[in-house]
């Protein structure tokens, strides 16, 4: 499969999508296991493949769970440094559910794997309560804000961070 994600002179362009997985008042949450800053599952969609499949995809590669994909929830134009150059993505975020409760913790951290570069690395997942979202790093980092207009519908907006 061919990801999405295109690299210019000047340029990196990303077509990401991403899982709001809720459990019991927390979201699951990842980072890598050297970086402060958490973002939600998901990863790059590939030539050919719908958002839903990706996600499905992306939750069976990266932590061995089997989820559905509900309703889009948020849509995002985020620019942000990728290295020495600017990245212009776009992330649609999604609700899932879990189809099997049994597959990861549900208390605790737990160590998934993600690919980059055809290289594989070990992945925190974390269960944070959404009421502490503004008390971490987080991308997006308005989370807390758009959780609390979750039921308001579909939300777009547009993150920078500074390159």
């Amino acid at each position: 499969m061919s990801d999405i994600l295109f690299k210019t002179d000047d340029w990196i362009f990303s077509y990401r999508v991403a899982g709001i997985l809720i459990h019991n008042g927390k979201v699951l949450l990842q980072k890598p296991t050297n970086d402060t800053g958490f973002a939600f599952p998901g990863g790059h969609v590939s030539f050919g493949e719908t958002n839903a499949k990706t996600l499905i995809r992306e939750f069976k590669e990266e932590i061995g769970a089997n989820i559905s994909v509900n309703e889009l929830k948020w849509v995002a134009e985020i620019f942000f440094p990728w290295g020495e150059k600017p990245c212009h993505q776009i992330c649609n975020y999604y609700l899932v559910t879990l189809d099997d409760t049994t597959q990861i913790p549900l208390d605790r951290m737990f160590i998934g794997i993600e690919q980059m570069n055809e290289r594989p690395f070990n992945i925190e997942f974390h269960w944070i309560p959404i009421d502490n979202l503004n008390s971490i790093k987080i991308y997006p980092a308005n989370a807390a804000e758009l959780f609390g207009i979750m039921d308001r519908g579909v939300q777009h907006f547009v993150y920078r961070e500074e390159t």
